[in-house]
């Protein structure tokens, strides 16, 4: 889906101040990486790495597991799309409202698609199940023993579980330990989330080498460029300078989640740092043209995800003081109906 997407402030130069569209805090200091990035300029001068070998081997180290069962891509993205490649033609079932590659993904490589709604709808005849923990978007982390029985129920099924964002929950997620004992997962990683650098575009895979050995057979040479190989390096030797205190991003949410429903909306209950909310009135796509021109505020429309509607939005908590803000916003554009 190149339209679409979240974080969308391409779209419109310099008119946005604060940024609820992305599901990652934006107050983060990169000045290091920026230093240690400027005096590596021979990165520019040659090719990268065909396959980002070096940092595949570090997080390896990082999780300790063996190089060859981590693949690191262009993004969690990428990963998505090879595996979709890898089992092309496959009865793929999707838990939603979810990210939407996975059915777009799923789609190119010609699978059969149903949408579901709870792991309580896996069959066996589902040749790969594609979940999103904490899910995009409405920030809901599946209870840890469910998902293992689900998971251990089919184990002919392959399960897909992105946790890209599982930096920033407060609910126990999935460990690598917990798939490694697994042959039937594949978990979703985004270092461009976690150290909060998504332009640099570096995800990661970790699962039985078998299929990530598939997925390295399907992939084109260099789509992880230098640039993002060294600050990728950088990041993970540096990872202490990137801890986030998932509780105050969760707090902060509640608390907008506790004002935008005493406004008359829906919000759905948030195990992270971002949440789902329904309008009573308009539409998300009318809200978001309004805040923009109003208060230079971006939110995330998300009418596109399955299941939802034109009055579903998704907003990250940022700062305190840009939270209210978006409050004072909102309660502007609530009163306009009334």
């Amino acid at each position: 889906m190149i339209d679409g997407h979240g974080d969308d402030l391409f779209r419109f130069g310099n008119k946005i101040k604060i940024n609820f569209s992305t599901n990652i805090p934006q107050a983060v200091d990169h000045s290091g990486l920026l230093t240690h990035l400027s005096k590596a300029g021979a990165i520019f001068k040659n090719y990268p790495e065909p396959e980002a070998r070096s940092v595949e081997q570090k997080l390896a180290i990082r999780h300790e597991v063996d190089a060859g069962n981590v693949i690191v891509t262009n993004g969690a993205t990428e990963a998505i799309y090879l595996l979709a490649h890898a089992y092309r033609d496959g009865k793929s079932a999707i838990i939603v409202p979810t990210f939407r590659e996975y059915q777009d993904a799923c789609r190119v490589y010609g699978h059969s698609l149903q949408f579901i709604t709870s792991l309580d709808d896996i069959e066996d005849r589902h040749s790969m199940v594609w979940l999103c923990n904490p899910n995009n978007p409405n920030g809901q982390v599946y209870d840890k023993e469910r998902l293992l029985t689900a998971i251990d129920s089919h184990p002919a099924t392959l399960f897909i579980v992105d946790q890209a964002y599982a930096a920033f929950s407060v609910k126990d997620v999935l460990s690598v330990a917990d798939i490694m004992i697994r042959k039937n997962v594949v978990m979703l990683h985004s270092l461009t989330k976690q150290f909060v650098v998504p332009g640099l575009r570096v995800g990661y895979a970790i699962g039985p080498e078998d299929i990530l050995k598939r997925l390295r057979s399907l992939r084109m040479p260099w789509s992880v460029n230098s640039i993002a190989i060294e600050a990728a390096l950088y990041l993970l030797e540096n990872s202490s300078n990137y801890v986030f205190d998932a509780m105050l991003l969760h707090n902060q949410a509640n608390w907008l989640c506790d004002e935008m429903r005493g406004l008359g909306m829906e919000v759905n209950d948030t195990d992270c740092n971002f949440l789902l909310a329904r309008l009573p009135y308009g539409t998300a796509a009318r809200l978001k043209s309004w805040l923009i021109g109003h208060y230079g505020i971006l939110i995330r429309d998300a009418s596109n995800f399955e299941g939802l509607t034109v009055r579903h939005f998704r907003v990250a908590a940022q700062t305190s003081q840009e939270n209210m803000t978006l409050i004072k916003a909102l309660k502007e554009w609530i009163s306009s109906f009334q």
